[in-house]
């Protein structure tokens, strides 16, 4: 009685487990070749990476360089980076987000902004951000 007792409820607990683990909504639309998909964890596949630790020097100096001829104050008074063959990524998210800053100050009076800047700035952020590999800053 014992035995046949814990082999029900652990039979119990395995199929709650399924159940939980797979919806039957999911599981009916689910093919072979597919692996099934949850709706509200779909989202985490597209989630951008992360930066990368280090940036290449000559990525760095010609995100700095985009920013100086932009106008960036901050950028044009930063020194170019020579000597090493990288350098950290903070490098280049502290340019970018004082820079953006900068930016927004300068064109809070601006008619048409886009993320608080003159679209020319904000196209100008976002090269830098992409020539260094950067997505969050």
């Amino acid at each position: 009685m014992k035995h046949a007792l814990r082999t029900a409820l652990a039979a119990a607990v395995a199929a709650a487990a399924l159940a939980v683990a797979m919806p039957p909504a999911v599981a009916a639309n689910a093919e072979v070749n597919q692996p099934a998909r949850v709706p509200c964890f779909d989202t985490l596949a597209t989630r951008t990476p992360a930066n990368p630790s280090q940036i290449s020097a000559a990525a760095y100096n010609q995100a700095r360089s985009i920013l100086a001829r932009a106008g960036s104050q901050t950028a044009a008074k930063s020194h170019p980076v020579h000597g090493v063959s990288s350098v950290p990524v903070r490098y280049g998210t502290s340019l970018l987000a004082c820079s953006r800053d900068e930016f927004r100050r300068d064109d809070r009076n601006a008619p048409v902004k886009q993320s608080g800047m003159t679209p020319y700035h904000y196209l100008a952020i976002h090269d830098a951000a992409r020539t260094m590999g950067i997505t969050r800053w």
